[in-house]
């Protein structure tokens, strides 16, 4: 027992869990229980709290609601990062901030070049190969990284938060549809109150936590009914989050309410949106499938545009002396973890679900077959790179 309550809380146990759940989905869905998960997954379930009336399915409750929460822990640690983390040092900052733009542009161009012009094609999934899984990608690293040196790893946890900072605006600019500018105007003006609360509430940690909660949920409601993408609203919700401890000493009241919502969202949100997004059936396909331009754009952009945009930007700014290499690490060791950004898993099949909202099924399963095949060439291969790279050293 005293291993597993250890093993639940490393990187490793939470990308454990993250992979099963998505095994676990796809085994479902091609067995012959295989209508009791579609069922479950698209069922409806209505939702009123007082004026707001909502009624989804469980899987797009999942994507706008739960996985609002995830992207407000997203949100809270990139406002670390920035204001006292790694992201607030420039010189740490140039290699993680390259390597992350050429591992957002590279994908796109190897989506776009696979799905211009070709029959079957389809461009509105160029955003699918962008993202990094932090959980995942962190996990495998944890995994094989042992004795590598911890520089590889701050490496790649910044890229991966301006990755994610990356695909927030992408979802944001390209995602969020027929906007309703009055219903933005009282987000706005919640969110002012969000940021402004901490000097009302300085001395009372446990109500400004309220306050925050009770204007969180306020703003995610009204940003369904503005049409502007729950995951925008929720970072910039934790971007008002205070950074400002209760008291001399204590942690800041962000880090607190980020350590609060780790487990839950690690081992409970993100898991549960892996089982709703990841299953899909074989039925119906066959060997052409694996030729579908939209899964072999988002398994190759994953597998090769991520680590061509990322080892190569990376090599050239520290060949041009921009940036500097991660301490104690070599080009191999580099390149692994470059392997390891095309994990996309959870962003990714996120940013699908976004693309190819209420689109044919082929289309979705032929991007989640992307997914998951680019995301497991990645892990491998970037597992048997850093195992080499540990062994030789």
């Amino acid at each position: 027992m005293k291993f597993t309550l250890e093993f639940l809380k490393t990187e490793a146990g939470a990308g454990f869990i993250l992979g099963l759940s998505a095994l676990i989905a796809v085994i479902w869905a091609n067995s012959p229980w295989a209508a009791i998960y579609f069922d479950f997954i698209n069922a409806h379930i209505p939702v009123q709290i007082g004026t707001f009336v909502e009624d989804k399915s469980v899987l797009k409750w999942t994507k706008e609601g739960l996985m609002a929460i995830f992207f407000f822990v997203v949100g809270l640690e990139i406002k670390y990062e920035i204001f006292r983390g790694e992201l607030s040092n420039p010189k740490k900052l140039a290699l993680p901030v390259l390597g992350a733009i050429g591992g957002m542009a590279a994908p796109a161009l190897v989506y776009v070049a696979l799905n211009a012009g070709l029959p079957g094609g389809d461009l509105r999934g160029w955003s699918v190969p962008m993202a990094t899984d932090i959980a995942f990608a962190l996990a495998v690293f944890a995994v094989v990284g042992r004795g590598l040196p911890d520089s590889l790893r701050v490496f790649l946890l910044t890229l991966a938060i301006v990755d994610d900072l990356g695909a927030v605006l992408v979802i944001g600019l390209f995602y969020s549809s027929g906007i309703n500018l009055l219903m933005c105007l009282w987000i706005a003006g919640l969110l002012a109150v969000m940021g402004l609360a901490k000097y009302a509430l300085r001395d009372h940690a446990r109500g400004l936590k309220a306050v925050y909660l009770v204007l969180f949920i306020a703003t995610w409601a009204l940003s369904l009914k503005a049409g502007l993408a729950t995951s925008l609203t929720a970072v910039a919700a934790a971007f008002m989050v205070t950074l400002d401890a209760p008291a001399r000493g204590e942690e800041s009241l962000l880090k607190t309410i980020m350590h609060d919502l780790h487990t839950p969202v690690s081992y409970g949100i993100v898991p549960f949106f892996a089982f709703v997004a990841s299953g899909f059936s074989f039925a119906g396909m066959s060997f052409a499938s694996l030729a579908d331009p939209r899964m072999l754009g988002v398994a190759l952009g994953l597998f090769v545009g991520k680590q061509i945009g990322v080892f190569g930007l990376a090599w050239l700014a520290i060949r041009l002396k921009i940036a500097r290499a991660p301490e104690n690490s070599g080009w191999a060791a580099l390149y692994g973890v470059s392997l390891l950004c095309g994990i996309g898993f959870t962003m990714s099949l996120f940013l699908g679900a976004l693309a190819f909202a209420d689109h044919a099924e082929s289309a979705q399963n032929a991007i989640k077959l992307g997914v998951i095949t680019g995301s497991l060439l990645s892990a491998c291969a970037g597992a048997i790179v850093l195992s080499r790279r540990r062994i030789a050293s």
